[in-house]
């Protein structure tokens, strides 16, 4: 854990600017087997010290790879000389950022360390329970990854607090071969928030699943291809969230609207069916702990739900301090830097589709030509809500009830276009915090969604 090197720096804040004072460590442990073979075992870590000021419309940023209080004094003083130099220079004369009022901050999790043998003989111990009962596979893979974000940061308005986010999974990976030689294969990762030892504690506690993603992979092997073209769908698993995340949620932070996101001119607009409704989640979801909780931001701002779609309007961006004073709104905690060398950017933190009242089977049940799409393993969207993900498992609908499986396929469309096509929406909500999301920092996120009855165009062979 991190000492607390940055008690007492505050008093050398300069009047008239805004300061943020930062340290940060970044911890990765990460192992994988391949066939029964070990082929990562690598542990890194990272850390330093930062400061940034704000000065009228511009910023002074410094940072350090040293953790101590001489490093805390040597960044802060040079951050301010450039936020001072710049203002003289650039003389913006946006004014001061808006303040926030200091909340407590709960006490953070201890990070832990796992003995680097314990993370290879648990996944030794999955991999040979594959081989052994399914050797008819062409290849499998199991691996571990354990990060972790830890920070202390302290503000010049006070907001002050030690934060961290650790999170584990276990990743496993298995192929197999159709009739006609076609590779299919299916990738699931299992774990959340936490250490190690908070979310896996037997390998063979992960059998069952290790069992469902082989029946899956077999139902996959007898699939056919998916009939191209503008199809009814249903969006299961983790594809409502993937919408959220990189169709939806990236045209509405406010540096991208600023810079030319299709979201600018939709601002209390209509952009989907008034069944859709979208959040990006703080700490807090639906009674229940997020993926992956955030509670105070890199500026400093205590984390708070961040509603961007209600009944199909959009309401609202997410924001740093300097975007929500150039709104008019209030900062909800969504500036987050990824290593201590970083300077905050607008970014997600568990961002989903809110649920609706209709069941799952009665969704399927009321498609009578389309697809249910439940799983997938890449996506990309760009400003314009544009929007490809791949599907790498669903299934066929016909006449109310699941057929045959698919094969890999893609689907396309325009998001705001897409979410107007929503007529039901399911009352149970599927997450996914495993990824990570790379707007120019990487940064752990989480996303969810309930299953959609919506229109896409969908791939086929």
């Amino acid at each position: 854990m991190l000492n607390d090197y940055l008690s007492g720096k505050s008093q050398l804040f300069s009047d008239g600017v805004h300061t943020e004072l930062r340290a940060q460590e970044n911890r990765l442990r990460r192992v994988s087997m391949v066939q029964g073979n070990l082929v990562a075992n690598g542990r890194e870590e990272i850390s330093g010290t930062s400061a940034r000021v704000y000065k009228n419309g511009v910023y002074g940023f410094s940072s350090s790879a040293e953790t101590s209080a001489a490093a805390a004094e040597t960044v802060l003083k040079a951050a301010t000389d450039n936020a001072l130099f710049l203002d003289r220079h650039i003389a913006k004369n946006a004014g001061p950022l808006p303040r926030v009022s200091n909340k407590n901050i709960p006490e953070c999790k201890i990070i832990r360390d796992t003995n680097p043998q314990e993370y290879v003989d648990f996944v030794r111990e999955i991999d040979s329970y594959i081989m052994k009962k399914y050797p008819d596979l062409s290849s499998r893979s199991v691996s571990i990854r354990e990060d972790s974000m830890e920070k202390i940061i302290c503000t010049s308005d006070g907001s002050c607090g030690h934060i961290t986010s650790p999170r584990s999974y276990v990743l496993i990976c298995l192929n197999a071969e159709t009739a006609a030689g076609i590779p299919v294969e299916l990738f699931e990762p299992t774990g959340g928030f936490g250490n190690f030892d908070d979310n896996f504690s037997d390998p063979s506690l992960l059998f069952p699943r290790v069992d469902a993603i082989y029946e899956l992979l077999m139902k996959k092997r007898e699939g056919v291809y998916a009939e191209a073209g503008y199809k009814t769908v249903v969006l299961g698993g983790i594809l409502p969230g993937m919408l959220a995340h990189e169709a939806v949620g990236h045209t509405v932070e406010a540096d991208l609207v600023r810079g030319g996101s299709v979201a600018g001119p939709y601002l209390k607009k209509q952009v989907g069916s008034p069944l859709v409704n979208m959040v990006d989640f703080a700490h807090t979801a639906f009674g229940s702990p997020a993926p992956l909780p955030v509670y105070l931001d890199d500026e400093g701002t205590p984390a708070e739900d961040a509603v961007l779609i209600k009944d199909g309007i959009l309401t609202g961006y997410m924001n740093s301090r300097e975007t929500a004073a150039l709104y008019g709104v209030a900062p909800q905690g969504n500036a987050r830097a990824w290593s201590f060398s970083d300077e905050p950017l607008i970014r997600m933190r568990n961002t989903a589709v809110l649920p609706g009242n209709d069941k799952l089977e009665d969704i399927i049940a009321s498609v009578e030509d389309g697809y249910y799409l439940t799983h997938t393993n890449n996506g990309q969207a760009d400003l314009t809500g544009e929007f490809m993900f791949g599907v790498c498992m669903g299934y066929e609908i016909k006449h109310g009830k699941l057929a045959r499986p698919i094969l890999d396929t893609t689907i396309s469309g325009v998001a705001f276009d897409m979410l107007k096509t929503v007529d039901m929406v399911s009352d149970e909500v599927i997450w996914t915090s495993s990824g990570m999301c790379g707007k120019k920092q990487p940064m752990p996120v989480g996303m969810g969604g309930p299953a959609l009855r919506c229109k896409v165009m969908i791939g086929g062979r």
